[in-house]
C-alpha cells in the first residue's frame, strides 16, 4: 500500500499473522551431546592448562549427574533453564572464548585489571561449578526429603508412639546378638 492509496482511503490489506514456531527445548540427549562435545574439545586441546581441564571436567561431570534426574528433580523452571543453558551455552561459550585466543597471550596479558583471560576463565568456571553444585544439592534434597518422609511413615506404621531417635543415639548392639537377631540373615543364627 502506497502513501497515495492510504490518503485516498483505500482498504488496508492485513496479512494473516503466522504463529511463531519455537524450537523444542533441549532433551537430556541434547544436553549430554553438548557435554560430550565439551569433553572432546578439552581432550583435543593439549595447550589447555590443568586448572582449566579440571574445572571444565568438574562442571561437566556434575551436569551429567543432574541430567538423568532433570524430569523429576523438583527444580524450578528457572533452575532447569539454568541447567540447560550451562551445558549448552554458558560452559561452551566461556571455554570457546578462551580457546580462540593464542595461549601465550591469554595466559600472560592482563585484560581486566590485573586479570589475564586465563584467570577470568577460571573465575567463570568456578562460578559455574558453585552454581551447578547448588542445583545438584537441590535435586538430591528432594530425594532425601522423600527418604525422611518414608522413614516417618514406617515409624508411624510399625512403631507408633516411638519417639524419633537419631542413629547416633542408639546403643550399639553386640556383634553376636546382632547376627542372631537379624531376620534378614540368610546364613541363620
Amino acid at each position: 500500500m502506497s502513501l497515495f492509496d492510504w490518503l485516498r482511503g483505500a482498504p488496508t490489506v492485513v496479512a494473516a499473522e503466522v504463529p511463531a514456531v519455537l524450537p523444542p527445548a533441549p532433551t537430556p540427549t541434547d544436553i549430554t551431546a553438548a557435554l560430550d562435545q565439551i569433553d572432546r574439545q578439552v581432550a583435543g586441546d593439549a595447550t589447555l592448562s590443568g586448572a582449566v581441564r579440571a574445572r571444565v571436567r568438574r562442571v561437566a561431570s556434575r551436569l551429567r549427574d543432574i541430567v538423568p534426574r532433570m524430569d523429576n528433580s523438583g527444580l524450578a523452571t528457572l533452575d532447569q533453564y539454568s541447567l540447560i543453558a550451562t551445558a549448552t551455552s554458558y560452559l561452551p561459550e566461556a571455554l570457546g572464548g578462551y580457546v580462540r585466543l593464542p595461549r601465550d597471550w591469554a595466559n600472560s596479558r592482563p585484560v581486566m585489571g590485573a586479570k589475564t583471560p586465563l584467570l577470568i576463565l577460571i573465575d567463570q568456571l568456578d562460578l559455574l561449578a558453585v552454581t551447578v553444585d547448588r542445583m545438584y544439592d537441590a535435586v538430591l534434597q528432594r530425594d532425601a526429603a522423600a527418604l525422611v518422609a518414608h522413614g516417618r511413615f514406617l515409624r508411624d506404621k510399625f512403631a507408633p508412639g516411638t519417639p524419633e531417635t537419631a542413629p547416633s543415639e542408639l546403643a550399639p548392639v553386640p556383634a553376636a546378638r546382632a547376627k542372631a537377631a537379624n531376620p534378614l540373615d540368610l546364613d541363620g543364627p
